[in-house]
């Protein structure tokens, strides 16, 4: 994998983060990414929202 990674592949591993454990590789290389991209860093927060918002509705239900 090269050390910069393209936005698509970045949102993905985002996701995939929330599923399962990151690889180290994949982890600095979504950091490095994150360092210089503001939009990555918007859907980062755009997806601790949606499960902090789905984890309240659960516990409502």
């Amino acid at each position: 994998m090269s050390h910069l990674m393209d936005c698509k592949h970045n949102t993905e591993l985002l996701s995939q983060s929330q599923d399962r454990p990151l690889t180290w590789r994949e982890r600095m290389a979504m950091r490095m990414h994150l360092m210089m991209c503001k939009g990555c860093r918007n859907f980062e927060k755009q997806l601790a929202i949606i499960r902090k918002a789905a984890q309240e509705l659960t516990r409502k239900l």
